[in-house]
């Protein structure tokens, strides 16, 4: 499943996380590449242990921790600590999958990299190229986002950065593993709890289907998940 969250940031958000990263020391990418990335990856990225990183990372780990979007489609159970990359002229990053696990050097948190999420922090207007594109079994997929959204898809999934030809391209990204390590699984849920929300609004939380619903709901997250 690939899905777009608007506004993860509002505007005043996005400002704040852009002065503290655009005033980082900025590194070549490939300190976190693994070897088949390292092939097909030139961009510029904040070192993971900076202290840049770890500031800006903080207000985009809260707000994600605000969206009641993010939470339904991701099911959380760690979050790797958001980065932050910076793409300008021609740089790219080459067809890949990300690796299966992700380990923060500084402190040896490991996450299970079930879900990539990019969470752009430019203007699309600013910047030529840089379209994130995913392919999978419907088809190939360019997403270029406002300034402030994130698009959440597989990581297991062919992807890749087009280069950027004018401008900057800007951006955090970073790896989720889910309660939930099966994509169709964790879409069934997603679409399952969309269902219950939208009928709640219309009979009430109360409602004994609507009860009924939430138990079927919890009883396949209880089946599936992993804690």
């Amino acid at each position: 499943m690939m899905l777009a969250i608007p506004d993860l940031l509002d505007a005043d958000a996005v400002a704040r996380v852009r002065a503290v990263v655009d005033a980082g020391d900025w590194a070549d990418g490939n300190a976190t590449s693994g070897h088949q990335s390292a092939l097909a990856k030139k961009n510029m990225q904040l070192p993971e242990d900076s202290p840049a990183a770890r500031e800006a990372g903080r207000i985009v780990l809260d707000a994600l921790g605000r969206s009641p979007l993010f939470i339904a489609a991701a099911l959380p159970l760690k979050i790797f600590p958001p980065l932050f990359n910076r793409y300008a002229g021609g740089d790219r990053f080459g067809t890949h999958v990300d690796n299966a696990v992700r380990i923060h050097r500084a402190s040896e948190f490991r996450v299970r990299s079930d879900l990539s999420a990019t969470l752009f922090l430019e203007d699309p207007a600013a910047y030529d190229g840089g379209e994130l594109v995913v392919e999978d079994i419907l088809g190939v997929h360019k997403v270029k986002l406002p300034a402030g959204h994130l698009i959440l898809y597989p990581a297991s999934s062919l992807h890749r950065v087009e280069p950027v030809t004018r401008g900057a391209r800007v951006a955090s990204f970073f790896w989720i593993q889910s309660m939930v390590r099966d994509d169709a699984a964790r879409t069934i849920l997603f679409d399952l709890d969309r269902s219950i929300q939208a009928i709640a609004a219309e009979r009430g939380q109360d409602d004994a289907e609507i009860i009924r619903l939430t138990g079927v709901y919890h009883n396949l997250l209880r089946r599936w998940a992993d804690s």
